[in-house]
């Protein structure tokens, strides 16, 4: 892991994401020490410009805009993150069961991962949404995405069991005895590893981004502050219009750090794992 790493770090795009990552996960824990209850409004005087007492300034709803913008932040994160470790448990435990079993096994579960790979995710999502109305929270929207958007990764997993299945390694281990379970947990997982991280990043932008979508239509929860509701706030009341250019400028920018650090080290994670880029590095 480490060698992965320090590899990754030569790579510009992935040490640009990976610094504004981390900045963006030190915003996190910075939230947790906020003086103000998210869910309270009127805390704080209204529609303030950015000033040393409040360095986003205010908005309408009398709240601060530095520390709403920091849980909005965390609460979308824990939603993008909580979503990808969902699906990863389905896309890891399917693709390996269904690349190395075989048989009438992975013809069920690739007739199941076809069936989701044809769903429409973001119509499924919009009717969940418009039925949930206000009821759907951050973390109910997390395990509803998480269990919708598993099926492609456990095809590229099972792809890759299938080229490890038939390997020189695996029958020498067969062979000698080894288990099925030790097979696959100590020599098949090292393999994968590398593609479920690159997965699991494109798994948080595209939960990321569905938020964000979700909250400008005020189809979340209004109580719990993410970007998305945050910035449907800020619609709804018109900061443009009004001049309180900063109500939406603050969660704008997040957003945009947030997806281009996610984006950067997904591009460069996949330009490692291409043996083709990893050939060039090596000459």
């Amino acid at each position: 892991m480490g060698i992965i790493l320090r590899d990754l770090l030569r790579n510009i795009d992935f040490k640009v994401g990976f610094v504004i990552f981390i900045i963006m996960l030190i915003f996190c824990i910075i939230s947790f020490f906020t003086p103000y209850d998210p869910r309270t409004w009127h805390v704080v005087p209204r529609d303030l410009p950015p000033s040393l007492s409040h360095p986003f300034g205010t908005n309408s709803l009398g709240k601060d805009i530095f520390w709403d913008t920091l849980v909005a932040l965390r609460n979308s994160i824990s939603v993008a993150s909580l979503a990808a470790f969902i699906s990863r448990f389905f896309s890891v435990i399917l693709g390996l069961i269904s690349g190395y079993k075989g048989g009438t096994v992975d013809r069920v579960i690739t007739f199941l991962t076809d069936v989701f790979l044809t769903l429409p995710l973001v119509l499924i999502l919009l009717l969940i949404a418009s039925l949930g109305g206000k009821n759907l929270s951050p973390v109910k929207l997390g395990l509803i995405m998480g269990c919708l958007s598993w099926a492609w990764d456990t095809r590229v997993i099972r792809s890759k069991v299938l080229s490890l299945r038939e390997s020189d390694f695996t029958y020498t281990a067969l062979l000698s005895g080894q288990k099925s379970l030790t097979l696959v947990t100590k020599e098949y997982l090292p393999f994968i590893f590398p593609i479920v991280f690159s997965t699991f990043i494109n798994n948080m932008i595209w939960c990321i981004g569905m938020e964000i979508t979700l909250g400008i239509f005020g189809l979340l929860s209004v109580e719990s502050p993410t970007l998305g509701v945050t910035l449907y706030w800020a619609i709804k009341y018109q900061a443009v219009y009004l001049g309180l250019w900063w109500w939406l400028l603050a969660p704008l920018l997040i957003s945009i750090f947030l997806i281009v650090s996610l984006y950067l080290i997904s591009i460069s994670t996949s330009e490692y794992l291409d043996p083709r880029m990893r050939t060039q590095r090596v000459g």
